[in-house]
């Protein structure tokens, strides 16, 4: 296997296991940035000029001298350690250039929100996580981060459904017995939860094989995964994300889901609006409880957010240049904490904007403002001008992505969640992919 190969196994493996695990995706990334760097050495691969490279070296610098001038630097700077995470963009942008490899890694990816929807479902219906102080968190530690990806998946999976090019291919043979493969494993992973019986061994083994899957599917030299696979998985990961979307009482990824859902309607097909906004009527008109019980603003969560926001402006006004200090917020809160807020404690803000700024000092939010605004211009770019295969999928699905994220980010600080960064990251790097000519894999 040639180390091309390898790095678009280990990409589509990232793309998967960040659904799952966040430990499992982390190491496969370092094992990816670890082939690419052999390959710059060989002068078998470049570093992509992206447009995106000044904000992002700006970002990364000031949030290292927030971590220098913090008042616990060693904390702050193991806290900062996320920020070799952005190098998912360029590994992304480089080995993805072949429109079966993109696809492929897609397939991987749509593959991995399939599983959590349907893991989170389980959960929901099966395992008791049915209450709003014990939500659905599928595979991963918190039910945030799981409505967090599932918001993301349902805009990917819709962005490639209306891409589609047409005529759409029925679901293959091959693919309906591995999807009844995994939901049998499914099923017996639930099982072994339900009695307690070597369920985290089972769940490590299932990780493992989603990653191997994920590679497989991205290296194989058949017939699958066939343009009918996408499609399939599309087909499920959308309902079933939507689903447990719904079921997860999380209201800044509802608001994120729709925002995304217009995007893509108003870039493919503004009529869809409508079918959107039948959507929404429909749920409303059926008042399920997971969802009537959340449409309030005088809840103590929105009440919460309402004296966090304030006491991140206080912050900000206290130390508006490095912040705090990467990881900080936490430790600070109390002295910033308003009397009526609450909760006594706040792990974060809850709100990207106002968590940077209060972190790492207001030019570290400016970088940052300036990094999503190059993104979604590019993405825009590629979603209305795009002239190679495959190029307007790319944008319109990054532009579908990063709107959903940054509407949910106003009421939920998911920038500084892994696994929604990730995730977030490779799909930023689709509009780059689909501007360039393919490469050859070697």
């Amino acid at each position: 296997m040639t180390l091309e190969r390898a790095q678009l196994g280990l990409l589509a493996a990232i793309a998967a296991t960040c659904f799952v695990s966040i430990f499992a995706a982390q190491v496969l990334l370092a094992l990816a940035t670890l082939v690419f760097a052999v390959r710059l050495l060989r002068r078998r691969a470049q570093i992509p000029a992206l447009a995106v490279g000044a904000p992002l070296l700006a970002f990364c610098v000031w949030t290292l001298l927030s971590a220098s001038f913090s008042p616990d630097p060693v904390a702050s700077h193991d806290s900062a350690r996320k920020l070799v995470l952005f190098a998912l963009v360029y590994l992304a942008a480089e080995g993805l250039s072949r429109d079966d490899s993109r696809e492929r890694v897609l397939d991987a990816m749509t593959l991995g929100g399939l599983v959590l929807a349907a893991g989170s479902l389980i959960q929901f219906y099966f395992l008791g996580f049915d209450t709003l102080d014990n939500r659905p968190r599928s595979f991963l530690g918190h039910y945030m981060t799981a409505s967090g990806l599932q918001m993301a998946v349902l805009v990917l999976g819709a962005a490639r459904l209306a891409w589609m090019p047409l005529p759409v291919p029925k679901p293959a043979r091959a693919d309906l017995y591995r999807l009844a493969a995994l939901a049998a494993t499914l099923l017996l992973l639930t099982l072994l939860q339900r009695v307690e019986l070597f369920s985290v061994e089972a769940e490590r083994l299932f990780v493992a094989f989603l990653a191997a899957a994920a590679a497989g599917m991205a290296l194989s030299d058949g017939a699958w995964p066939s343009r009918a696979t996408g499609v399939t998985l599309c087909a499920l990961a959308v309902p079933l994300s939507a689903w447990a979307l719904l079921i997860s009482r999380t209201r800044n990824a509802w608001l994120g889901a729709i925002c995304g859902l217009a995007v893509i309607a108003l870039l493919r097909a503004p009529r869809a609006l409508l079918a959107l906004g039948a959507g929404i009527a429909l749920v409303l008109v059926l008042r399920p409880p997971q969802v009537i019980e959340r449409l309030t603003l005088r809840d103590a969560s929105s009440r919460d957010r309402f004296y966090m926001w304030q006491a991140g402006l206080d912050m900000i006004r206290d130390k508006p240049v490095f912040g705090q200090g990467p990881g900080m917020v936490r430790a600070a809160y109390a002295r910033y904490r308003w009397p009526e807020a609450p909760n006594p404690v706040a792990p974060h803000l809850h709100d990207n904007f106002i968590q940077i700024a209060a972190e790492r000092g207001i030019p570290c939010l400016l970088f940052w403002l300036w990094l999503m605004f190059l993104l979604f211009r590019d993405a825009w770019r590629a979603a209305h001008r795009g002239l190679l295969p495959g190029a307007r999928l790319c944008g319109g699905a990054a532009l579908g992505v990063l709107g959903a994220v940054m509407v949910a980010g106003a009421f939920e600080y998911n920038f500084g969640d892994s696994e929604v960064l990730m995730f977030t990251l490779l799909v930023s790097a689709l509009p780059y992919v689909g501007s360039r000519p393919a490469e050859p894999l070697a």
